[in-house]
């Protein structure tokens, strides 16, 4: 199998100067499996490298399976002002793989909590939908996830999470419906029991 190796394996160094990591042979040669599955032929020479290029971007991909997203809320501010008031970071763009098809998932997200007695750097609520999105998903947990890891370490008085994505796995293949977005939505605390406030957040995010 070493004729099938390109030089990206012979390089270990990427052109910034950064070590590649390495990636097993047994990685490569699954890959190497489903390009000739799909009909063409992986000793070609453009697609001698494909194998450990494929690897590593589907470590980068996902990246969230190595880290806890909650270690983004634990240092939180107090000192607000006597603010009370809805928390809101909208239009997160974010990009995951959807488990059935590994298929990508592109889209935003709005997230907005209403403080107790304490706040989050705003940049952390994008990272924790980052450490989930960065996961084999589907949109109904990413919501999930992301709301319940809030309401759990931040313990609001309510969070909301909205997101709105396109599937590659509708859009590209099966039924093909290019231009087509899901909606999901996640309510806790007050913007639940409170249509007002519920109201409110949904206003602010743009629905």
């Amino acid at each position: 199998m070493s004729s099938l190796v390109g030089p990206d394996e012979d390089d270990p160094v990427s052109r910034d100067g950064t070590t590649k990591p390495p990636v097993p042979e047994h990685v490569q040669a699954a890959i190497r499996t489903l390009i000739e599955w799909a009909g063409d032929d992986p000793a070609r020479e453009g697609l001698l490298d494909t194998p450990s290029r494929v690897a590593r971007a589907w470590k980068e991909y996902c990246l969230g399976y190595t880290e806890d997203p909650s270690i983004y809320l634990g240092r939180v501010f107090e000192e607000v002002g006597g603010y009370n008031d809805i928390v809101l970071l909208k239009d997160i763009p974010f990009q995951s793989h959807c488990e059935h098809h590994m298929a990508p998932i592109i889209g935003k997200a709005a997230i907005a909590y209403l403080p107790t007695d304490r706040v989050v750097g705003i940049s952390k609520l994008a990272r924790v939908l980052h450490g989930f999105a960065r996961r084999l998903q589907v949109q109904e947990r990413l919501t999930a996830e992301v709301a319940d890891c809030i309401w759990d370490h931040l313990q609001p008085q309510g969070v909301a999470v909205v997101i709105e994505a396109s599937h590659a796995c509708m859009t590209a293949r099966g039924v093909r419906t290019p231009g087509v977005s899901m909606i999901t939505s996640r309510m806790m605390g007050t913007f639940l029991e409170d249509p007002r406030s519920r109201e409110e957040v949904l206003k602010l995010m743009g629905y």
